[in-house]
């Protein structure tokens, strides 16, 4: 398995010059997504002033021609700071910037989905709208290989990996921990972590986040295991289904309430959700992946934990339904109920804008509602 080479530079050197004094300046990484849908971009500025609010943060600008999201002829667009988190790796005073890409008119750029997103989540804010997300991925080398495997075969089959612990069974517990606490650091609202099916593939849990708070601390604790795995020297894959054969894919299991939901006699909220989902499912799909659906196809096939793609499908503490109740919310009659269907490399703001459009807004049919 192969590391990248960054890995191999002394960071007891660089420590000597993260230790220097850099008086009053701060130093703020403003993040965005690319025109993939999928992957994250950083630079960094200067600022003469710590800032206490996103008010406090300049817009800046940047070259869209190299992230494909517009063409050189005329290739500046705007970063309009979202969010502001504690940098955890230049440590305090310095800052964590999630930015909105608009483009050279002003207009949100095709991949910006936090700002319809924002504008349904105050649609509903009296529902107070809570979300739970289960991100899934794989710890790759450089080369592809999955961290830990043999190099030319396989490890032993799906078992003893899920929660499991020993170097035969846990393959690469340091990038976690020092995920977890870059997290924690930070201020994003990670609530836990563990070792998943397949191994090398782990899962780490962000939520409960009101409204349009899941997006942005989802987007920032997966910039964050970026950049630890940058510095161990390997890679983050959010891809569904990184192994093709016996091997579990990877997703982000979305777990949602409402006020009403989570009170007495909730349980008649979430079965009209569901419902009401059932109805909505191929939009959903949609939603739930960067490509539309199909890289969901490769994951969703109705075998290693999933539903079928093609099918709509709800139960009690069923793990192979498109809607899991948990068996604690059965028993109690409220609560919160879990979809399963978005892949791993989704974004956020299109599943949890999904939800609200039809559990809470009632729309229907194939296509959203414009407002």
């Amino acid at each position: 398995m192969a590391t990248s080479a960054s890995a191999t530079l002394s960071k007891a050197v660089k420590q000597q010059y993260m230790e220097l004094s850099q008086g009053d300046k701060v130093q703020a990484m403003y993040i965005w997504i690319d025109g993939t849908g999928e992957g994250l971009r950083c630079k960094t500025r200067t600022l003469d002033f710590e800032p206490k609010s996103i008010e406090d943060l300049p817009e800046w600008n940047f070259d869209g021609s190299s992230t494909y999201q517009c063409e050189g002829s005329n290739s500046d667009m705007y970063l309009i700071p979202a969010a502001m988190f504690r940098d955890p790796f230049r440590k305090d005073p310095n800052k964590l910037v999630l930015c909105e890409v608009l483009k050279y008119n002003r207009k949100p750029a095709e991949t910006n989905l936090r700002i319809t997103c924002s504008k349904v989540m105050a649609m509903v804010e009296d529902q107070h709208p809570w979300f739970g997300m289960e991100q899934e991925y794989t710890i790759l080398g450089t080369d592809g290989h999955p961290f830990g495997w043999p190099s030319n075969g396989f490890p032993g089959p799906q078992g003893p990996y899920y929660c499991g612990v020993g170097a035969d069974k846990a393959y690469g517990r340091d990038i976690v921990e020092a995920h977890y606490r870059a997290c924690l650091y930070a201020g994003v609202d990670i609530c836990g972590t563990n070792a998943e099916v397949m191994p090398a593939q782990w899962e780490f849990q962000v939520g409960p986040c009101e409204g349009i708070n899941m997006g942005d601390h989802l987007w920032v604790a997966r910039f964050i295991l970026h950049r630890v795995c940058e510095d161990f020297g390997v890679v983050a894959s959010f891809d569904p289904k990184p192994i093709t054969g016996n091997w579990n894919g990877a997703g982000c299991h979305t777990n949602f309430s409402t006020k009403e939901m989570r009170e007495e006699g909730g349980l008649k909220a979430i079965e009209e959700s569901i419902e009401k989902l059932g109805k909505r499912h191929s939009y959903h799909i949609r939603s739930y992946d960067p490509k539309g659906g199909l890289d969901n196809a490769r994951r969703l096939t109705g075998h290693h934990e999933t539903s079928n793609i093609n099918e709509f499908s709800a139960g009690v503490a069923n793990r192979g339904a498109s809607i899991r109740i948990p068996r604690n919310v059965g028993q109690e009659k409220k609560g919160y109920f879990e979809d399963r269907r978005p892949s791993a490399n989704c974004d956020p703001y299109s599943v949890t804008e999904a939800l609200i459009r039809t559990c809470l807004l009632n729309e229907e049919g194939d296509e959203p509602t414009d407002y």
